[in-house]
C-alpha cells in the first residue's frame, strides 16, 4: 500500500465518523420539518401544479438553513432556548405573544398529524382511525414523559432513515427528468389563490416556528448532556463547536429539502400527469399513487407518513413546552428531567397531545386541516423569524458571535419573503 494512502485513511475514517457523530439536534429538526402536514402539502403543490414548484426546494434550503444555524447558534452562546433569550432581552408583551404565536400554530399541527398518522393506518389495516389517533397519541405521550432525552435522541436519528422512502418512491414514478430540470431552474409563480396559498404552504411547512424553539433548546439539551447543567457552564461556545452545529443544521436543512423535492417531484410524475388533481392530504395521495405507481411505491409512500408523525409531533408538542418553560423560568423544565421532577413542563406537553387530539374528535376535518396547518405556520412564521434576526445579531445576547453579513441578509430575506407570500395570499 502507498505510504502516503496509509497516513490518509485513518484521518478520513475520523472525519467521516465525526461527521456522523456531529449529527444530531439538526438532523432531527430537518426530519421533522418533513412531518404529515409537510408531506400533504408537497403532495398538494406536485398533484396540482405538477413540476412547478420544485423551484421551492432550492429557493427554501439557504433560508431555512440560515434561520436554523441562528437558533442553533443561540442555544449553544447563551445557554438558553428561545423562549429564555427572548424574556432576556425583550419585555413580556413581545414574549408571551411571541410563545401563543408557536402555541396555536403547534396545536393545531399536531391535530393535523396525528389525524394524518391515523388515516394512514386505516388505509393499510382497515381498523377505524379514531383508534389510531388515540393510539399514537399515547405512545408519543408516553415516549416523551417516561424516557430519557438520549433515547430519544437516538430513536429519533434512526427515524429519520423513513424519509429515503421518498426519494425511492419518486425513483419508482418514472417521472419526466426533462420537465423537472425545467421546473426546478425556472420558476414559475402564479398570481391565483390556489397557487398562493399552496406557496404560503410551502414556506410554512418548511419554515415553521416550533423547528426555532425546538432547535435552540435542544442545543442547551446537549450541553446537559455533557454535564452543564447550569447557565453559567452552558454559556458560550467554541469555534469548533460552533463548525459541529453547522454541519449538523445544514445537513439536516439539505435533507428535509431533498424529501421536500422528492415527494413533488413522485406527485407530479403521477397524479398531475394522469389528470389527478383534486388532492388534499396525503392520505388521498397515497391512494392515488396505488393504480399509477404500483403497491411498492403505495406501501412506501403510506408507512413513511407514520414514521414521519413519530418524529414531527414530539418535535410540536416539545416545542410547546420548552417554549412555556422558558418563558416562564421554570426549573429543571427538560426532557432530561424527570416528570417528578419538571411536572409542569410535562403537563404542558400532556396539555397540547390533549387539545391537539381533541380537535380530531371535535370533527374538524382531518383532510384540511394538515394542508390548511401548513398556511397557519406560513402566516404566523415571520414575526418570528424577525425576532431570531434581531437576538442573533445583538452582541449584548451574543457576546461577539453574532451572524455574519450574509447570514442576517438570508434571515431578512426570508422573513420578508414569507410576509410578502402571506399578504399576496390575503390578496389573492
Amino acid at each position: 500500500m502507498n505510504p502516503a494512502a496509509k497516513e490518509t485513511q485513518p484521518r478520513q475514517r475520523g472525519f467521516v465518523r465525526r461527521f456522523f457523530d456531529n449529527l444530531g439536534p439538526g438532523l432531527i429538526t430537518g426530519a421533522a420539518d418533513d412531518d404529515p402536514s409537510g408531506i400533504s402539502t408537497y403532495s398538494v403543490a406536485g398533484a396540482v401544479f405538477g413540476y412547478s414548484f420544485l423551484w421551492t426546494a432550492l429557493v427554501t434550503f439557504p433560508l431555512m438553513a440560515a434561520v436554523q444555524l441562528m437558533c442553533a447558534r443561540l442555544g449553544m452562546v447563551t445557554g438558553r432556548g428561545l423562549g429564555g433569550a427572548i424574556r432576556s432581552r425583550y419585555p413580556r408583551w413581545v414574549l408571551w405573544p411571541a410563545c401563543l404565536l408557536l402555541i396555536v400554530a403547534n396545536v393545531f399541527n399536531i391535530g393535523a398529524d396525528l389525524g394524518g398518522m391515523a388515516d394512514a393506518m386505516h388505509m393499510v389495516t382497515g381498523v377505524r382511525s379514531y383508534f389510531w389517533t388515540v393510539f399514537f397519541a399515547l405512545l408519543i405521550a408516553g415516549l416523551l414523559i417516561w424516557s430519557s432525552y438520549n433515547l430519544i435522541a437516538r430513536v429519533f436519528k434512526w427515524l429519520t432513515l423513513v424519509l429515503f422512502a421518498y426519494v425511492i418512491t419518486a425513483f419508482l414514478a418514472r417521472p419526466d427528468w426533462t420537465s423537472i430540470l425545467h421546473g426546478t431552474f425556472v420558476p414559475n409563480v402564479e398570481w391565483t389563490r390556489s397557487y398562493m396559498s399552496v406557496l404560503v404552504g410551502i414556506l410554512g411547512t418548511t419554515i415553521s416556528p416550533y423547528l426555532f424553539f425546538w432547535q435552540a433548546a435542544e442545543e442547551v439539551e446537549e450541553d446537559r448532556k455533557l454535564g452543564r447543567t447550569t447557565l453559567a457552564q452552558r454559556r458560550g461556545a467554541t469555534d469548533q463547536e460552533l463548525r459541529a452545529a453547522k454541519d449538523d443544521v445544514f445537513t439536516g436543512m439539505f435533507f428535509s429539502n431533498l424529501v421536500m423535492f422528492f415527494i413533488i417531484l413522485t406527485t407530479a410524475a403521477t397524479l398531475h400527469a394522469h389528470g389527478v388533481r383534486n388532492i388534499e392530504t396525503a392520505q388521498q395521495a397515497s391512494e392515488a399513487l396505488l393504480p399509477l405507481a404500483g403497491p411498492g411505491a403505495y406501501w412506501l409512500f403510506t408507512l413513511a407518513l407514520v414514521g414521519t408523525g413519530m418524529l414531527g409531533v414530539p418535535v410540536l408538542a416539545g416545542s410547546c413546552a420548552y417554549a412555556i418553560a422558558e418563558a416562564a423560568s421554570w426549573k429543571a423544565a427538560s426532557l432530561s428531567s424527570k416528570p417528578l421532577r419538571a411536572p409542569r413542563f410535562y403537563l404542558v406537553i400532556a396539555a397540547a397531545m390533549v387539545v391537539g387530539l381533541a380537535l380530531d374528535f371535535a370533527g374538524l376535518n382531518a383532510v384540511k386541516m394538515l394542508f390548511w396547518s401548513a398556511i397557519v405556520n406560513g402566516v404566523l412564521a415571520p414575526p418570528l423569524v424577525v425576532l431570531v434576526v434581531l437576538l442573533t445579531s445583538d452582541k449584548k445576547v451574543m457576546r461577539g458571535r453574532v451572524n455574519s453579513r450574509a447570514a442576517k441578509v438570508l434571515g431578512w430575506v426570508c422573513a420578508g419573503l414569507m410576509s410578502a407570500a402571506a399578504v399576496g395570499l390575503l390578496v389573492t
